[in-house]
């Protein structure tokens, strides 16, 4: 798997963990401790993440509507 396949599939699980804060129920501590986690593993590939929030800005659409192929393509 590649880093952008890698960094989006850790984007959109960050989206999924952040929605899932909003709602009600849930274990909150073990959602929190993921992202948590889940931004340390992003911090190490700023250029990734980068590219994808601009691409996704590009295209109009969220993270979790993008596919590596849309990243790709803009590049």
């Amino acid at each position: 798997m590649n880093t952008i396949s890698t960094v989006l599939d850790l984007l959109k699980r960050q989206a999924e963990l952040e929605e899932g804060l909003r709602q009600p129920g849930g274990n909150r501590v073990t959602e929190e401790g993921e992202i948590y986690v889940l931004r340390e593993h992003l911090q190490r590939y700023p250029q990734a993440v980068t590219a994808i929030l601009q691409a996704a800005r590009s295209l109009n659409r969220p993270v979790e509507a993008l596919r590596p192929q849309d990243i790709r393509n803009l590049a």
